[in-house]
């Protein structure tokens, strides 16, 4: 009998508890729900800092929020980009976080309804980041949030570049074709390529035609697809110059970009090459291939060099940067939190003091420790004009027709005119 007027009691406790709550406008405590989010992104083991970096992210995030799990599953660069990404996206199945370039890509991406609209959660401290946040915009809304955000230029062996009697970078492209002939002459390789992944091979044609055109043309033609002006043929005439010197790695068409110490970093990392072209994250990719896991001493950057009489602004760029989105089926906002833990100070001062990328937060660019990414730092800083990636601007139709027929110049399939050719019979069929 005690009992039952024990639970009686306690019942009308909780009764009483409940209409009190209601009428307080208080609601009663409520267990968050648990959720895993699945991140998917480039920074493989050996391939640099970047997959200790996010593991430490994935596990202080589940610290600040106990009912959170993030999975970390490191995918290879190309793999991810050119074919995982695409196919998840259109599976019942894809991944929350996934890795993010922006550009045309990010718009395909939006107009099939496969990425989350992330505005309304990023409202509060998206300026943080500056400028760096409209790549990863379309139509205004926020549809992904970058990390980092680098240039391309030259990477380059120091002790190589004096043994061919070379003080130090080129003023311009004439001195930089001067300086392939002078490595050339002292019997060192002037330039590795990793030709089997062909974006870096487009790297050359890309840089070139930014270095080429005009502004308003690129910017033009970005919009209209239409590639008549002869400077986008130039480009490829002049890289064609290049060509013809033959300045790239034995075996270039199919050696790897990242993959391995015989890979096109590997080579400049372990001093078989004197210079590669390649983003800013080339040199935590080779402190993953060489075998003490440091990076080179020997290495250093200069910009990719200006085209006399040409209509391009001295300084403009190619580059582009890193950055996650949350796919349409993520759940919210838990997403929308953990990329706002990437655009944290605490991280990006790791992402910069690691060498793992540059910085877009405002206030933590002097953690770079890097000489070289300050170097890059300060270029990208007094840019004029720096042009997204090619491929990723056009989205993927345009792009991988351009990086395929660029590639076939490279393995003289190709003259600069068919390359405009083919890029321009791909975007009519866009």
């Amino acid at each position: 009998m005690k009992l039952r007027k024990v639970i009686l009691l306690a019942a009308a406790f909780a009764v009483l508890a409940t209409v009190v709550a209601s009428s307080t406008g208080v609601a009663a405590p409520q267990k968050k729900k648990k959720v895993t989010l699945v991140w998917w992104n480039n920074a493989v083991p050996g391939a640099g800092p970047g997959k200790a970096l996010f593991d430490q992210v994935a596990k202080e995030f589940h610290k600040l929020h106990p009912n959170v799990t993030v999975k970390n599953v490191p995918i290879q660069n190309e793999a991810l980009q050119k074919t995982k990404i695409p196919i998840a996206l259109q599976s019942s199945n894809p991944p929350d976080v996934f890795q993010q370039w922006g550009g045309g890509e990010l718009a395909e991406q939006v107009k099939a309804k496969k990425v989350a609209d992330l505005t309304k959660y990023v409202k509060p401290w998206i300026k943080t980041i500056g400028g760096a946040a409209a790549g990863w915009q379309v139509n205004g809304k926020q549809y992904g949030i970058p990390y980092s955000l680098g240039v391309v230029g030259f990477w380059y062996n120091k002790d190589l570049f004096k043994k061919a009697g070379i003080n130090g970078a080129p003023s311009n492209w004439t001195a930089f074709m001067a300086d392939i002939a002078l490595l050339k002459k002292a019997g060192i390789a002037p330039l590795s390529v990793g030709g089997q992944d062909k974006w870096p091979d487009a790297f050359y044609w890309d840089t070139l035609a930014v270095k080429t055109c005009s502004k308003a043309v690129v910017q033009k033609t970005i919009v209209t697809h239409n590639f008549t002006d002869p400077c986008w043929v130039q480009a490829g005439v002049t890289l064609q110059k290049l060509l013809d010197a033959k300045p790239f790695n034995d075996g270039f068409l199919a050696t790897p970009a990242q993959t391995g110490a015989s890979s096109s970093a590997g080579l400049l990392a372990n001093g078989k090459v004197a210079m590669e072209l390649q983003g800013h994250w080339e040199a935590g990719v080779a402190q993953g291939l060489t075998p003490d896991g440091k990076v080179p001493s020997f290495l250093s950057w200069f910009p990719f060099p200006n085209i006399p009489g040409s209509k391009a602004l001295p300084g403009s760029m190619l580059g582009g940067g890193d950055g996650f989105s949350c796919s349409w089926k993520a759940p919210q906002p838990a997403c929308a939190q953990f990329l706002q833990y990437i655009a944290s100070p605490g991280v990006q001062r790791r992402v910069g003091s690691t060498g793992f990328g540059l910085p877009v937060r405002k206030g933590t660019e002097n953690s770079v420790a890097d000489p070289n990414l300050r170097t890059i730092l300060g270029y990208r800083s007094q840019s004029p004009f720096i042009q997204l990636y090619l491929d990723v601007t056009f989205g993927a139709n345009i792009g991988n027709a351009l990086n395929s027929a660029i590639a076939d110049q490279f393995a003289g399939q190709a003259t600069p005119q068919q390359v405009v050719d083919k890029i321009s019979e791909a975007a009519k069929q866009k």
